[in-house]
């Protein structure tokens, strides 16, 4: 398993007239905590874009459990659970400033040759940044 996490402070624009934060929101959210797990691992989405592969959504799932308000700063965590093939799977935890859990989701994407407009397998560096992590638990478990 690898998590990565970080922070966010929500912005006026981002919340609704009761100031939470609007629904749609979120999925941007996942966006950045994904961005910011590739980046903390020395990769980034413009690096496999450039070596030609996209990652599309191709599903996302939530639940709301307490409202993320203006000002607040909150906490993603990114959970990759197992390694990716074809497709990726991410977890997400949201916690508030009070360290509350306040929202969970999760989304997959494709990993797609942008040249054949086809899926493929992960790239290889992607898949040899993240080998270190599931080995270390298999090791030990």
């Amino acid at each position: 398993m690898f998590s990565y996490e970080t922070k966010i402070r929500i912005r006026y624009g981002e919340t609704d007239q009761m100031g939470y934060v609007y629904y749609g929101n979120y999925a941007e959210f996942y966006e950045v905590g994904r961005a910011e797990m590739l980046r903390s691992l020395g990769m980034t989405y413009k690096d496999m874009e450039d070596a030609g592969i996209m990652m599309p959504v191709l599903e996302m799932h939530c639940r709301y459990i307490k409202p993320a308000r203006y000002d607040e700063e909150i906490s993603i965590k990114i959970i990759l659970q197992k390694m990716p093939g074809v497709r990726i799977v991410f977890k997400y935890e949201f916690y508030n400033q009070a360290n509350e859990f306040i929202h969970e989701g999760e989304s997959t994407l494709a990993f797609v040759d942008m040249e054949r407009n086809r899926p493929c397998l992960a790239p290889a560096s992607l898949i040899s940044l993240l080998k270190p992590f599931f080995e270390a638990e298999n090791a030990t478990g």
